[in-house]
Formats: C-alpha cells, structure tokens, sequence
C-alpha cells in the first residue's frame, strides 16, 4: 500500500489555518519542497485556468507563440479562420516540439520527420506513412487544449472537466467592467527569470507591508491607503481597491496620459489591485492596466512576465511613444527592486534553520493565498 506524500499531512499546516492575526506563515518547505511543488501543478495549475497573456500576442492569422507552462510545451496560434487554438506542441509521429519562440507561418511542419499540421491542428502531410497499415491522417493532428477569452485576455486549461472559464471568473468581469478591456492594446511585454518560488512573487505584489523598505525611494512616496479592506468576491480571484488621486502606474512628478474615459464608480476613485488564482496579478488604475504573470518552473524558479497596456483612445495619443516611457520607467525600477528581494527571501528561506513566522494585519491577501493553495493541495 503506498502512503501519502508527508507534505499532505494537515497537521503539519495547522497553525497557517488559523485566523490572520493567530496564524503562522506557510512552512518553509513550501517554497523549497519538489514534492510540495509536484503536488501543485498536479492539483492547481492542471486543474484550473492559468493566464497566458492578451489575444494579441498573436494578432495576424498565422501568428504563433510557443512556451512552456509547469514542463507542458504549449503551442498558441490564430488560424485561417481568425480563431485562437492552444495545442501541445508535441508532434504526433515520436513527439518532438514542433515550434519554438514566437512568428508567423502557413503551417507546422516538425523538424525531426516532416509532419506538417495546419494552423488549424489538422495532419496534412506525413512522408512515408503510406505502408503503416490503417494509418489515417485525420486520426494525427495536434491535441488541442481549452483556451478561451476575457476582455482580449487568454486562459488556458489542461482539464476538460474543469468549470468553465465564466464560472471560474464569477463576478470578475463585472467589476472590471469600466477598464473596457476589449480595446486595451498590451504595448510592452518584459519577461525575466527570478530565482524563488511563484508564491513568493504573487504574495509580495498582493501586500504593502513591504513598500517602506524595498520601495522606499520609488513607490514609498505615492500617498496610499496603508489598509484596505479585502473585496468582497465570488470567483476564483482576490483584491485590494486603495483610494487616492494620480496615476499608481507612475512616480510621483511623471507626465502622464487622460485617464480612461469609461471609469465610473469605484475604478475612478482608486486602483483594483487583482489576483486572478493562483499566479497573475492586475493592477488597474486611472490610465492604464498592469500585469503580472507568473510561470512555475521548479519549486525555486520562475518566469514574470510583466505586460504594459493602455486604452485606444490613449495609444492614438499623438505624443504616445513619448510620455509612455514614463510608465516602462516605474516598472522597469519597481519591478527589479520586487524581484530582488524575491530572491533575497528565497535564498533565506533555503536555510535548514528557517522557521515560519506570524502574520501582520497589513498582509490579510497572504494568508488568503496561502490557504487557497493549502486548500488545493490537501483535498482530494
């Protein structure tokens, strides 16, 4: 009889379950564990749906962009028909990729043996398979993956009796409804690889407790609400909306642009700052939307992928080109200051001799993130 991995043990995570301000952080071996992280991209990330990025990453028919999600090489590519498809990227004769990187084609055809698929998936061609009895083409093409849309944004899901997207989401899209996503264009995409664990990365952006300190001399003197209140929500997200005046998608002094003319309500008061579970966060405020997406690639290394956009009535600006590099600067230093001390907190974590600690009342979306994950990987 086999037994279960030790790191399914409740009682190990007894003291993280208890309210906020009782509760002890996640165990160390969370952030360090292969077996933790096994467990969770066994019972998270293939089980739900994972942000990829904005429909226009590939924007022209015949465009495509290859990566891979928890070790799965995935293929995304807009067809003939103008539809987005995510398939494996695995080719169906002995399973070499069949793309790599990002470009624009008529077709696939696999490097090793020549098979050539359509942007549609389908085998179209396959050399010296004419003797293989009861060999059928149509039987071949690339396995598809769900992928589906929100507000130009893509989602892809490896589980086909996963909810469906609208479910997943909830009441998401009505609350982001005056950001008018559909006609928000991602103009700058940066991608780095960050030694630490992606909880580590989506628990810092989703709390201010550490902004005096790692921020003091950038995001420090934006004048903030220290302790928002969590959203009240229903879908598999989270959030903070913090109350203030000016752009947060600029350092204090920055031109900037008109804000976005759709706001109305809350969003033209403040910034929504938005976790979409497990790993994607949205910062969206006045003139803009922000996001940061996290790719697990190892219990201790992960790619960000941080996207930049902006409405359309913004990028028709006639000094666009310009003023926008005001907002690539503010990220382009926040960024780089989050990810350092990512990596700092990693390398400490690591340690045989560190030990959890305690929450702070300023860290309430920690302990959100910290359960939901503990409440995936210990059920059934």
């Amino acid at each position: 009889m086999t037994s279960k991995p030790k790191t399914l043990n409740p009682d190990i995570y007894k003291q993280t379950r208890l309210p906020l301000l009782e509760a002890d952080t996640m165990p160390t071996e969370c952030y360090t564990s292969r077996e933790f992280y096994n467990l969770e991209t066994k019972k998270i990330f293939h089980k739900i749906w994972n942000f990829v990025g904005r429909a226009d990453l590939v924007p022209e028919i015949g465009d495509y962009y290859a990566f891979d999600f928890t070790d799965v090489p995935i293929l995304i590519v807009r067809g003939d028909d103008n539809q987005i498809r995510a398939f494996a990227n695995s080719c169906r004769h002995r399973g070499a990729k069949i793309a790599s990187g990002e470009g624009n084609c008529n077709a696939f055809s696999c490097p090793y043996h020549g098979w050539t698929y359509s942007l549609e998936g389908h085998l179209k061609a396959a050399t010296y398979m004419d003797r293989t009895k009861g060999f059928n083409k149509e039987n071949y093409g690339l396995v598809q993956l769900r992928l589906d849309q929100w507000g130009g944004f893509l989602f892809l899901c490896f589980d086909n009796n996963a909810e469906s997207l609208e479910t997943f989401l909830g009441d998401l899209p009505q609350l982001m409804q005056p950001y008018d996503l559909d006609r928000l264009t991602c103009t700058r995409r940066q991608e780095y690889s960050l030694k630490c664990n992606w909880k580590i990365y989506i628990e810092n952006a989703m709390e201010s407790y550490h902004v005096p300190w790692v921020h003091n001399k950038t995001l420090q003197k934006q004048k903030r609400d220290h302790n928002p209140p969590i959203l009240p929500i229903n879908g598999e997200y989270s959030g903070l909306l913090t109350r203030h005046k000016g752009s947060r998608a600029l350092l204090p002094g920055m031109e900037g642009f008109p804000y976005i003319p759709t706001l109305t309500g809350d969003s033209a008061e403040g910034t929504y700052y938005i976790l979409i579970n497990p790993s994607t966060m949205l910062g969206c405020t006045f003139d803009t939307v922000w996001w940061l997406e996290l790719h697990p690639e190892g219990p201790e290394q992960t790619k960000l992928i941080v996207g930049s956009c902006f409405h359309e009535t913004t990028t028709g600006h006639d000094n666009f080109d310009h003023i926008v590099q005001n907002y690539y600067k503010r990220l382009d230093i926040s960024i780089v200051e989050d990810n350092e001390i990512s990596e700092l907190q990693q390398a400490g974590l690591r340690s045989p001799f560190a030990q959890p600690g305690r929450y702070s009342y300023m860290e309430p979306l920690v302990h959100v993130i910290d359960n939901w994950v503990l409440d995936r990987v210990l059920g059934d």
